[in-house]
Formats: C-alpha cells, structure tokens, sequence
C-alpha cells in the first residue's frame, strides 16, 4: 500500500512544482510589463535590485556600464511641489561647498513666494542710472528693454569696470519681471514696497563719481552732487525712508569715492561697498553694511587650461601703482624689499599699452600675487588674482572681504601682517617655504570659488550678483532681528498711553 501511495504522489508533487514554477514567471512577466508601461505603482528599491545589462544598479559598475544610462531610473530634478526656497537663515548655515551648482540648476520662472528677498525698487529717473550711459528712453519710459541684450546700454570698460557692482544688480532686479526669464530665484522685483523685504536705490554712483565729478567750466557744483543732492531730496521725501529712516533701504557706493556728501544724510540706509576705508564707523560698519567684490579686468582662466605648480615660474608677482599715500605707503617698502630677486616680478604697471593683458598672462603664470593696501584696505588685484588661479598673498590689516561669513579665505589665500611683511627675507621665506602640495590645494580650492566673483547678466547661481543678494538676506535678517527687540515693550507702552 505504501509503496502504491508514492507513486500516486509524484505527479501530485510534479503538478504542484509546476503551477509554483508558473506563478513566478507570470509575475515577474508582469513586473517587466509594468516597469516598461508605468513604474509609479512599484517601489523604487525594487528597481533598485534588477540587474542591468547583466550588472546591478546598486553594484559598483564596471567602465563599460558607466557609459550606459541605467533604465527606468529617471535622472529628472525633484518635482516641483517638493522643492521650497532657502531663507535667509538657511543660507546664513549653508557650507560654500554645497552652494547651487550651475548642473542642479532647475530652470523655471520665480515669484515671490519662491524669492529669498522681494526688492522694491524706485522707478527713479534715467539720469540716475542708465542715462549715464548715455540712454535716451522716450518720455513714458523708464528703463531700456532688457530682455533684448542688444539693446542694454554697455558699461564702460576698463578700471570703470571695477566699480560696477550697481549694474549688474539693476539688470538683475529689472529681468525678474521678464516672464520665461532662467535665473536664480534670490531676489525677485514687487511693485508694492508694503510688500518688499528691502527697498533698492538704483543710483549708478560709482560711474556718477567716475564720469561728473568734476567742475566744469561755468559750473559751480558737479552733476555728480547735483545728483546727489536730488537724491536726498527725493528718499527724504519717501513715506518708505520714513518708515524706518532709511534702514531697510539698499544703496550702492562701491567707488570709495562715490556719495561723498550724501552719504551722511543717508547713513541709516544699508549700503554696499568695496571696503570701509573712507567711511565713518558711524555711516559704515560691518553690522550693516555688505562688502561686494571688484569686478576683475583680467580674464578668468578656464580651469582646463590653468597651470599647475611647475607650470608657474614666477614665485611672487605685483604690478600696479607702486608709490601710495597712507596705507598704501607699504608697497614702495616692498619695492625696495623685492625688485632684485630673480622669481619676483614686482614693477610699475597701468591700464595703458595693453596693461591689463599684460598683467593677466603675468598672474597666470605666477605662484602667489601680491595684494597691497594702496590709497584703500581693498583693490581689484585680489580678485584678479582668484581670476587667475594665482594664490593671493593679502597685506592689508584692515581688509574687509566679500562673503566673509560663508568663505573661508585662509583655503586659498595667505595673510601677512604688514608688520611682519616688511622685515627683511619674512615675506620670501615664507612663500618659498609653501610646498606643492599645499599650493595645489589652495590652487585647486581656487578654482572651485572663482565662480563667486563673476558678474554676469543673466545672473547664475553662486555668482557675484547672486551671493550679494543672499548677503544681503542674512544682514537683513540681523537687522530685523534688533529691531524687533526694541519693540519689545514700545507698543504696551503706546496701548497704556491710548487707553
């Protein structure tokens, strides 16, 4: 009986395997037909575990894979509902390093609700901004049109290029409203200032001191101070300067010289500049104030084409005014100090006979450029030098930087105090003395932050415009902060005067 009851069984288990076997290829049949149709109703990780061209998307792959772009997985930016803006305490905690990159860059329109700051700004006349370029718009208008490039006023070129920062700001406010327009979402323009995080003044004030500075004949004032007259006039004259006495209006003054007698009546408003070197701690200070890069005049290096330690033979290199006033009084000492060594290149130079060329091919073949108070703490040669990839050696003891609070300078630029700078064989010895690996890294961290001090119109993220308007986010939110907490008890106070 026994033995009858095995055979009977076989095909019992035989048909049992079978219809096993049958089940497992119908559903994974159907788990194909599903990843091919629509890949929504099953679980990323079960992609995850299916082998492509023979090798596992979760395994290393091998060189011939990597050129192969994984199926089914899509390589599309987060949708959008996901995504929400970075406010300004974020941006304040972010590590440069994981800035936005120009490659996760998602390209679509902002409003703002997106925008870390929504900027009002005055609609004031072209002889404040672009008709010192010589624009002439018709009677009803206001601005060029800029969403046709050729049709932007340029900006002058050569050292007036320096101090341009309120140029590319204007540009970059005024493209917001251009509908379909791809720039970062930081700053965007509103048209009510009830609605507007800081109020922009677009007084082009570097190029006013640059080009109207001087009396002319049968001219008692400047246009310069003409100018500058009628600003104060107008802001004064603002239910918005009102409000706050100027303290979240933005102005530009990156020329050292440029508002030079408006700015004390203005001092309450935040402005950018290129250092605090002619300013008053009371009229400009870091609690405030934002510091805005030079636009540099040499032409950056493509990080391609840019040599490397043994590709710079030139150990130290300067060029520029040599005899300075002031501070600048350092640099004849360092003359004197330097100009015999066979590896320096320390000598006279200007904008004139192809200058600048001159002193671009100069620095992208130089180790370490030499950054020097002059009249200022600050000059463009600093970010002329980071255009180069050429390690900046910084002597000035009373430099403020641009960015400072999300940058590290000490990656990819040497301090030296003046003191010490002059005294004879510190300077040399101390550059000679850095080896290749130390050079590279601060080369290689170079050309990773260059990015930052580029002005470009339409602006990108983690360049020039962008990082200055996400500067001016994280002072801002410090000046909300303070005045928030004087209004601690200031209206119980008005509440118990009124009841």
């Amino acid at each position: 009986m026994s033995s009858i009851s095995e055979k009977s069984m076989l095909p019992s288990r035989f048909l049992f395997g079978l219809i096993i076997v049958s089940l497992f290829v119908l559903i994974f049949s159907s788990l194909l037909l599903l990843q091919v149709s629509d890949n929504s109703f099953i679980p990323r990780s079960v992609f995850n575990l299916i082998p492509v061209n023979s090798t596992s998307i979760n395994s290393k792959p091998n060189a011939r894979s990597e050129q192969i772009k994984p199926l089914f997985i899509s390589s599309e930016a987060p949708p959008e509902h996901t995504r929400r803006p970075m406010r300004s305490q974020e941006v304040a905690g972010r590590n440069s390093n994981s800035s936005n990159k120009l490659g996760a860059y998602k390209r679509r329109a902002c409003d703002s609700n997106q925008a870390l700051l929504r900027v009002y700004m005055y609609d004031l006349p072209p002889e404040f901004h672009f008709g010192l370029l010589g624009w002439k718009g018709s009677a009803d208008r206001t601005w060029p049109d800029i969403s046709n490039p050729s049709q932007i006023p340029p900006y002058p070129g050569g050292l007036n290029l320096q101090h341009s920062a309120e140029y590319w700001l204007v540009l970059d406010i005024l493209l917001s409203d251009t509908p379909n327009v791809i720039r970062p979402c930081s700053a965007i323009r509103v048209h009510n200032s009830s609605q507007a995080d800081i109020i922009f003044v677009p007084f082009f004030s570097s190029l006013s001191y640059n080009r109207h500075s001087k009396i002319l004949e049968k001219e008692k004032v400047s246009f310069d101070k003409i100018l500058q007259d009628k600003l104060v006039e107008f802001l004064m004259g603002r239910d918005e300067w009102r409000r706050l006495n100027g303290k979240d209006h933005l102005i530009v003054a990156h020329h050292p010289n440029s508002m030079l007698t408006a700015r004390r009546k203005l001092g309450s408003a935040m402005f950018v500049l290129a250092d605090f070197g002619r300013y008053p701690v009371e009229i400009a200070n870091l609690q405030k104030d934002i510091i805005a890069p030079y636009k540099h005049v040499v032409r950056t290096v493509a990080a391609s084409n840019s040599a490397p330690f043994e590709g710079r033979p030139i150990v130290v290199f300067f060029q520029g005014a040599i005899y300075r006033k002031d501070g600048g009084a350092i640099r004849q000492e360092l003359y004197y100090l330097l100009k015999d060594e066979k590896d320096v290149h320390f000598a006279f130079g200007s904008v004139r006979d192809h200058g600048i060329n001159h002193a671009g091919r100069g620095m992208a073949s130089s180790k370490f450029c030499l950054n020097i108070a002059g009249d200022t703490p600050s000059s463009n040669r600093l970010f002329d030098a980071i255009a180069s990839h050429c390690v900046p050696v910084i002597i000035s003891d009373d430099i403020e930087l641009p960015f400072e609070d999300i940058l590290d300078y000490s990656e990819f630029c040497i301090f030296v105090r003046s003191s010490d700078a002059v005294k004879k064989d510190f300077l040399l010895n101390l550059l000679r003395g850095i080896k290749r690996d130390k050079w590279t890294k601060m080369w290689e961290r170079l050309k990773q932050i260059v990015e930052h001090f580029e002005y470009r119109y339409p602006s990108r993220p983690s360049d020039a415009v962008n990082m200055i308007w996400e500067a001016i986010s994280r002072k801002l939110s410090s000046i909300q902060f303070k005045e928030h907490r004087k209004n601690r008890y200031r209206r119980s106070q008005l509440k118990g005067e009124t009841s």
